[in-house]
């Protein structure tokens, strides 16, 4: 399972130091080559809640499997792309196998390991090597970029997609018989794709519509409509529903995601922005660009071991309000970002501050957002998961690429751009402020699994 979301996180950030070149190549405009990024989020967000109740229904191994095979074939195709469009399909095909195999591996981890120092560890293996896909995504990306051109960064998933599809078939067990309920609502997988497509799409338009224009107004309103559908469609179909709205009364799983989805929306930004500010403002080379991410990725596996050893001793809640402050932190540092700047001034030292509070974040709020939730609804509460964080990675980009590109402004020099990234930065660092909010305001107090663990044993052993 660490190796699936190593594959699937990595996918994420691997094309970010190659669009420039992509947009060279295939001859994207400077925003419609953000869709590169949002037809993957968008698809994978909008499609995991689906893919989880496929998972639910239909047996986890086999989904996963499943999922494997069309990330793989659609990696394959995006490698051989000639234009924009069969790019933008390759990646969203990529995002709807992404869908279907990411919350089948973390309910399998969520059922292997249910409670207890087992599953602080199990997780933070997870969290580890996803943080690890995410930041070294970046430097694979860079180093293929110059050396072997950007049609690698496509290539690069399908022999590791057909690894973890051999690992998987032969390692992960079968499991009990699926229970076989109403089938999942496509219905409401549709209206939600759809809705939270046309309101991203609606919102980087505002380059060429204001946001008072009647077309970026009719937009969000179709928008608006589809997203109110989904919610209706959830409350009153004769299916399977795609998430019971109930869950949601769970302040952990409300809470967590409430908080995953801002940090996403943050770190895709900040992806983005730093990708962009070293090649196009301080005129680093691809491979250097990755190089200079390492910092960063080791930064956030340091982050997801020292939450392992934090997690034995601090409630997860206490772990997300540091992490959410450090991170904050970092980014508010990176909004200081100077046009005759470099990377070890301007760069390096924002990057480890985010990078170790990222870390930190990451297993915490995976193991918070299922607490308490069912086993037949795991896999549904782990789509959950990972869609808010998807969707809040596109809004993010979407937002904060529009307010960055507002800010340069018609007139493309290094000092213009690094103006449009420093904004989007600096306001990331509210975003994930936020987030710490919610943190202190909605999430439970808990104590640490650790503690729990030796008091039940205390009271075990005195009865």
């Amino acid at each position: 399972m660490a190796v699936v979301q190593f594959m699937v996180s990595l996918d994420l950030s691997v094309v970010n130091v190659g669009l420039p070149q992509i947009g060279a190549a295939l001859g994207f405009s400077a925003v419609g080559l953000t869709w590169v990024i949002h037809a993957y989020a968008l698809t994978f967000g909008g499609l995991l809640l689906l893919g989880g109740k496929a998972a639910d229904r239909y047996g986890r191994k086999p989904v996963l499997l499943l999922g494997l095979a069309l990330f793989g074939l659609a990696s394959l195709a995006g490698g051989f792309a000639q234009e924009p469009g069969q790019l933008v399909a390759a990646r969203a095909a990529q995002g709807i196998g992404a869908a279907a195999l990411a919350p089948a591996a973390l309910a399998l981890l969520t059922t292997t390991f249910p409670a207890g120092k087992a599953r602080v560890r199990a997780f933070g293996i997870w969290s580890a090597t996803n943080a690890a896909g995410g930041a070294l995504g970046v430097l694979i990306g860079g180093l293929l970029t110059e050396y072997a051109g950007w049609r690698w960064v496509m290539f690069v998933s399908v022999p590791m997609a057909a690894c973890a599809l051999a690992l998987a078939w032969r390692a992960v067990a079968a499991g009990p018989p699926a229970v076989r309920g109403a089938r999942p609502d496509a219905l409401g997988a549709v209206l939600a794709t759809a809705g939270m497509t046309l309101l991203v799409f609606g919102v980087v338009r505002t380059d060429q519509y204001a946001w008072t224009s009647p077309v970026t107004v009719a937009t969000l309103a179709v928008a608006a409509v589809l997203l109110a559908a989904f919610v209706l469609v959830e409350r009153t179909t004769a299916r399977e529903p795609l998430i019971r709205l109930g869950l949601f009364t769970n302040r952990s799983v409300a809470g967590a995601n409430a908080y995953n989805l801002l940090l996403g929306a943050a770190m895709a930004a900040a992806f983005y922005f730093a990708s962009l500010y070293l090649q196009r403002v301080l005129g680093t080379g691809p491979a250097l660009t990755g190089v200079e991410f390492l910092p960063f990725a080791l930064g956030v596996v340091a982050g997801s071991v020292l939450a392992v050893k934090l997690g034995y001793r601090l409630a997860p809640r206490t772990l997300l309000v540091i992490g959410g402050l450090l991170t904050a932190a970092g980014f508010a540092w990176f909004g200081l970002i100077s046009p005759d700047g470099a990377f070890v001034t301007d760069v390096l030292g924002p990057s480890i501050v985010a990078s170790v509070g990222f870390g930190l974040c990451l297993g915490p709020v995976v193991s918070t957002a299922t607490v308490g939730v069912a086993a037949h609804e795991s896999g549904t509460a782990s789509g959950l998961l990972n869609s808010s964080r998807q969707i809040g990675a596109s809004l993010g980009l979407a937002v904060l690429g529009t307010v960055a590109h507002d800010r340069t402004g018609q007139s493309v020099t290094p000092e213009t751009l690094n103006d449009g990234y420093a904004l989007g930065l600096g306001l990331g660092a509210v975003l994930l402020l936020g987030a710490v909010l919610i943190a202190l305001t909605v999430l439970p107090r808990t104590g640490p699994p650790g503690r729990a663990d030796d008091r039940a044993v205390s009271l075990s052993a005195r009865d």
